[in-house]
């Protein structure tokens, strides 16, 4: 069993543009003040130079915290500002070979969106998987799967990986998603949107912890 190696419970992924006009970094501030335990940048239309500033400011904020960061899908930026960890999907960098380049790497995440991933050595590899999405959403529209509850739960009886539910994770059916076998759930526009991003992640956090 994984689960003792992957204690976080909410999850932020969190980009400029998701923000909506606020400030990145004190909307993820304020997300782990209320709650978040883990955060991922990713942020598609930007240069890597670019990238590399906002990770590395991103970070410099959720040291103070220690709260791990993970990047998604750049390798290189993920070494260079020293993140915990990375995210990839199917058509990223395989975890295989993330684990041969980068030795240091702390977690791991890959995206399943396909049952058949669930059997190859990409998804051993891996620290977690990503099982995305859950439900369909406008923050990422070039997913196969929408995997509803079923599939949360089919996913479950079929590894001991833990499990990061992301795609449209809300205050109205996170419960539903721990409870069919999410160990953690991985939250965008109701946090990054969120009037008060602190008060999302604290409503988010105590719908997570009703399931012990």
């Amino acid at each position: 069993m994984h689960y003792s190696t992957f204690p976080y419970k909410l999850y932020l992924v969190i980009s400029e543009a998701a923000c909506l006009g606020k400030d990145m970094v004190r909307v993820a501030e304020e997300a782990v003040k209320g709650g978040v335990d883990l955060v991922q940048i990713r942020e598609k239309e930007i240069t890597a130079e670019e990238l590399k500033r906002k990770t590395q400011k991103l970070k410099d904020m959720l040291d103070k915290y220690q709260v791990p960061l993970l990047v998604n899908d750049d390798l290189q930026v993920a070494q260079s500002c020293q993140a915990s960890g990375i995210h990839v999907g199917n058509s990223d960098l395989p975890p295989v070979q993330i684990r041969n380049t980068w030795k240091d790497c702390g977690i791991l995440g890959y995206s399943i969106e396909y049952m058949e991933q669930l059997e190859n050595e990409n998804t051993r590899a891996a620290d977690y998987l990503g099982i995305s999405p859950v439900f369909s959403t406008l923050t990422k529209t070039n997913t196969v799967t929408e995997w509803g509850l079923q599939g949360v739960e089919k996913i479950r009886s079929l590894t001991t990986k833990p499990l990061v539910a992301i795609g449209n994770m809300n205050i109205g059916n996170a419960y539903e998603v721990i409870k069919a076998g999410a160990d953690c759930l991985a939250v965008v526009s109701a946090i990054c949107a969120a009037a008060s991003p602190g008060l999302a992640a604290e409503q988010l956090r105590n719908e997570i912890e009703k399931i012990k």
